[in-house]
């Protein structure tokens, strides 16, 4: 039995705040296609006439926004309050997509802006990436995008007003969501207007997203994404990029997600000058947590059983192993320039997070300066390990499983946690 096997026989979702409950017993009776109608040629011409607008950019978007539709539909079983959610998300994308593209249309000199060394951090999902993502967002050489700027980008933020810009009520109620529907999401992941968010989030502007492929079980869209060319998702993150720094300069982008370490050759080709920083963790323990995360996303929307075998080629050790080999066969070819790749392991970070860090600074080349760390030092005070609650997890730890990562641990010196 595979661990996701084991953990998706095991896995029983979270119990529904009283509220979600009552409003899905009340409205049972309800039509939930014609309250919250989920149709992609209905959704294009609502974004359309709520905006004003017409124009989405390039039209590579399409395909994957009528595919992750018709996927939904046939596939996902989401009840009213989940095709409530995602009829207002999927707008929010579309209307987030015209007022880019009229941006640009009005300021041509938007083009011109240069994304000069950004700096992403990407590791296996629950392998540190998250933590190390905020804590060198402390530091002021590096500027990470705040949560709300991802949600609503238009119109672009201005210096001016970026800290109290009037946006970030209705952005934080947004992004809160998931932890009024499913408090427990709340110790997996923490939340908020100004908490930095992944990069994965704003590629859902481009409908090829990962992070589309969690917020439902949609085996259709999800076996078309991982085929799929990602090169249109990274360019249209670029151009967001351009926008939100127009007015409001940022130096270096800090960017960070998990899915970055599957993409490298194209990160590169569109970000050339990039710094990658990838977190390593013992991956039979990164395992059993995402597993336990994607179910309780699932629950989020849907009353259907949470089925980790559609998600088989993501999260299984083998589909896993496969990926951290990928990544080391680019390494040793010359797919992706070492030189520009920085390592930091989970083990590090946890135990010694300054020293940690130290290290990692000098590997870049950086200085970590004394401001740095007195910052750094008062955001951990502030954010103790297991603040929100604790996570717990199933962790699949047989000699077949722990074998196959022999090679990535043996490379990285990644410690075992069993």
């Amino acid at each position: 039995m595979t661990s996701e096997q084991s953990v998706a026989t095991a896995w029983s979702p979270p119990p529904r705040p009283e509220w979600l409950a009552a409003f899905l017993d009340q409205t049972a009776a309800w039509d939930a296609d014609a309250v919250a109608p989920l149709r992609a040629d209905e959704l294009i011409a609502t974004a359309m006439r709520r905006t004003g607008l017409s124009d989405f950019g390039a039209d590579d978007w399409r395909e994957p926004f009528e595919i992750l539709v018709r996927s939904i539909e046939e596939e996902a079983e989401l009840h009213l309050f989940g095709r409530l959610w995602t009829r207002q998300d999927l707008l929010l994308f579309l209307e987030s997509r015209l007022q880019i593209e009229a941006a640009y249309a009005a300021h041509p000199e938007i083009e011109d802006e240069v994304i000069d060394r950004p700096v992403f951090v990407t590791g296996l999902p629950r392998s540190g990436t998250s933590i190390l993502f905020e804590l060198l967002a402390q530091d002021s050489q590096f500027m990470a995008p705040a949560n709300w700027e991802f949600v609503l980008p238009c119109p672009p933020p201005e210096a001016a007003t970026y800290r109290n810009d009037p946006r970030v009520p209705r952005a934080h109620d947004l992004i809160t969501q998931m932890g009024r529907v499913a408090p427990s999401y709340q110790a997996m992941h923490e939340m908020g207007a100004w908490i930095p968010n992944e990069c994965g989030v704003a590629f859902r502007l481009s409908f090829r997203s990962q992070h589309l492929a969690a917020t439902f079980q949609v085996p259709s869209y999800t076996g078309w994404l991982f085929g799929a060319d990602q090169e249109p998702a990274y360019r249209y993150y670029k151009r967001l990029l351009k926008l939100l720094q127009w007015r409001n300069p940022r130096d270096h982008w800090l960017l960070k997600a998990p899915e970055h370490q599957s993409f490298l050759p194209t990160l590169f080709k569109v970000f050339p000058d990039a710094r990658v920083v990838v977190t390593h963790r013992d991956p039979v323990k990164a395992q059993g947590s995402v597993t336990n995360l994607m179910g309780t996303i699932y629950s989020m929307r849907s009353d259907k059983p949470f089925d980790a075998a559609a998600f088989e080629e993501l999260l299984t050790p083998e589909g896993t192993a496969a990926r951290l080999d990928q990544m080391i066969a680019w390494m040793d070819d010359g797919t992706i320039p070492v030189s520009q790749l920085v390592h930091s392991r989970y083990a590090d970070l946890i135990d010694d997070p300054l020293a940690a860090l130290e290290k990692l600074y000098r590997q870049m080349g950086l200085p970590f300066t004394e401001a740095a760390q007195a910052s750094v030092s008062a955001y951990l005070a502030h954010k103790p390990k297991g603040k929100f609650g604790a996570h717990h997890y199933h962790v699949d730890t047989q000699d077949r499983t722990r074998a196959l990562f022999h090679r990535y641990q043996s490379r990285f010196d990644v410690p075992s946690e069993d």
